[in-house]
């Protein structure tokens, strides 16, 4: 039986599960296939509104604005579109049984931080000292 037929919509991962299981990837599969297509879903939306909101702006500061408006909407898109990169890198961690590792020490990440942002890729502490030590070298 596949896990997509037995996962209730109400399905939340516990921790006294075993760790990456069937049923917890594909609640996580589907918690980033879904934030995945919104993400497009609001692309779209913006590539047809850049499109249809091309116009003549006689006043200065109104078409300032407008541009203004614009390089904030594209600046927007390009770091969702950065997001939407570390979705799929996560989708293919997955499939490859990787997906819920520390990939600096190999621990499980807790489930209540893959909830919060399934695309972390090391565990609360990992990253804090990562952020640490980037933090030092950035004062330099």
């Amino acid at each position: 039986m596949k896990a997509e037929s037995f996962l209730p919509e109400d399905y939340r991962p516990a921790e006294d599960e075993p760790f990456m299981n069937e049923r917890q990837l594909e609640y996580f599969r589907r918690k980033l296939l879904m934030w995945k297509n919104d993400l497009l879903a609001d692309s779209r939306d913006t590539i047809e509104t850049l499109q249809e909101g091309t116009r003549n702006i006689p006043d200065v500061t109104d078409r300032a604005s407008e541009e203004t408006d614009r390089a904030l909407e594209l600046r927007t898109r390009d770091r969702q579109r950065k997001l939407v990169n570390k979705i799929d890198a996560a989708l293919r961690r997955i499939d490859e049984g990787e997906y819920g590792y520390c990939e600096v020490t190999g621990e499980p990440i807790s489930l209540k931080r893959l909830d919060a942002r399934p695309i972390a890729t090391m565990s609360l502490e990992a990253q804090e000292r990562h952020e640490r030590r980037e933090k030092v070298h950035r004062d330099d």
